[in-house]
């Protein structure tokens, strides 16, 4: 064997600090504000988070230390490997050099316990018995019935997209398995599901609802030992994400490449692609020519159709409004099998990287988006997630314009999961049962009306 196919870092290699973007923005993050418009104080968010987790979220430090209980879990599979996608560079035919990170490795099968762990480490520091979150695909919700589980002593209540509750019902498995309950969303527990349910009982769901029941679940705690976990959108997570990257750039370099020419990640509500890309935006602010690309579905099109406003982060509106892309929180999206990317809006930090030109968005369908995970499955070997396909197709875009401009570029992609629990969504692929769906301009005009009287971001 001549060639070198996975590159990998010794576990004392790990990196030892986040890297937070917000203080390297060309221009300043509009605040978060509460229902009166003004700015959220720390203390707003106390009944909702742990106080330790909203230092972070509001943070001006550009690199954070990970606490040493984080890492120790971290460590059972991190660092993940970097692995050169030559099969699949031999199938293109192209000139360019496809690496991908794989956070297929971790014990849920995505790159979610990364910030999973770190959000229990921290919640159980502050005292707290009991989380409560959303999922959209399961992904999330198995991670953090995982990190839960691993710390011991706190519980674990998930609400789960109904669509995908029913699409996936190996994910609720996994999660009652590490010791997680997992409720399909919209349910009967919480007033926000049983508004949704009498004005819409037929509905498959969206995130935006199950946050709402999540967020109602922990602060009707009568014992205030319940606190909310979000898996994405908010700066903590992309921040607890960016160990990724950081990796990455290490691994760059023992493959003796100074950086990337493009760097891509799917996008939903924003977190694998910050793990990826932020620590190479911070090289592209300090004058890199890096290529980043969030790439999305043509039936969740936020940062390729959306404006940029305050809107809520979820659809009873128990969320501050933030300053994202977004298709309006009565957004209700198609059942497409990416379920982690039918998000409503866009992290706050990735729609700041947006709006200061430091990426570029790309809409793409699940047909194509199955069709290249099918190839990266027959050269690779791998079956990605749903989600991870958006970033493959992307990937095999760009490595055929590569082949037509004659250029041999490094092309860098987040393979942010496997899709071993997702095969219900390839048989219907293979069995022509899917079919592309493109969100329509009426709708999301319509979405938008309930944004009337909201502040404007800068």
């Amino acid at each position: 064997m001549t060639r070198q196919k996975k590159i990998y870092l010794e576990e004392s290699e790990m990196p030892k600090q986040w890297y937070n973007l917000a203080p390297d923005l060309p221009n300043p993050m509009n605040p978060p504000l509460g229902p009166d418009g003004k700015p959220l104080t720390p203390e707003m968010l106390a009944p909702v988070f742990p106080m330790n987790l909203i230092e972070q979220e509001v943070s001006q430090e550009r690199w954070i230390d990970i606490p040493e209980g984080i890492r120790e879990i971290l460590v059972q599979w991190r660092p993940s490997p970097l692995i050169r996608a030559y099969e699949l560079e031999e199938a293109l035919g192209t000139p360019a050099k496809i690496y991908y990170k794989n956070e297929g490795v971790s014990p849920a099968g995505s790159h979610k316990p990364n910030t999973a762990v770190a959000q229990a480490w921290y919640n159980k520091q502050f005292g707290i018995k009991k989380l409560t979150t959303e999922t959209g695909a399961g992904q999330w919700g198995s991670a953090l019935s995982y990190a839960c589980a691993q710390l011991g002593g706190i519980e674990c209540k998930v609400f789960m997209v109904r669509v995908s509750f029913d699409q996936k019902p190996f994910r609720k498995m996994m999660m009652q398995t590490w010791g997680g309950t997992c409720i399909a969303s919209p349910s009967t527990e919480t007033q926000a599901g049983r508004n949704i349910l009498e004005k819409y009982p037929d509905t498959p769901g969206s995130l935006g609802i199950a946050i709402s029941e999540a967020i109602e679940a922990a602060v009707t705690d009568p014992k205030g030992e319940t606190r909310y976990s979000l898996g994405s959108v908010l700066n903590h997570v992309m921040l607890h994400q960016t160990i990724i990257g950081l990796e990455a750039k290490k691994q760059l370099a023992k493959a003796g490449i100074k950086k990337p020419d493009i760097v891509i990640g799917c996008c939903g509500g924003g977190s694998n692609f910050a793990g990826i890309s932020f620590p190479f935006m911070y090289d592209k602010i300090h004058g890199e020519d890096i290529q980043v690309i969030g790439v999305e579905p043509y039936s969740c099109p936020t940062l390729t159709k959306a404006p940029f406003v305050y809107d809520h982060g979820d659809v009873a509106k128990m969320t501050p409004l933030l300053p994202m892309y977004s298709l309006g929180h009565s957004f209700i999206p198609a059942p497409i099998h990416a379920g982690g990317l039918r998000y409503h809006g866009m992290a706050p930090l990735v729609s700041a990287a947006l709006r200061d030109g430091l990426m570029e968005a790309q809409a793409v369908h699940q047909s194509e988006c199955f069709e290249a995970g099918l190839l990266f499955a027959k050269t690779e070997g791998i079956i990605p997630a749903p989600e991870t396909t958006h970033a493959i197709a992307s990937a095999i875009r760009e490595a055929k314009k590569a082949k037509e401009e004659g250029k041999e570029k490094v092309i860098l992609f987040n393979f942010s999961g496997h899709g071993l629990m997702d095969l219900v969504g390839y048989d219907k692929y293979m069995s022509g049962l899917l079919n592309d769906y493109e969100y329509p301009e009426s709708e999301i005009q319509n979405n938008l009306k309930d944004l009337k009287g909201y502040p404007q971001p800068k």
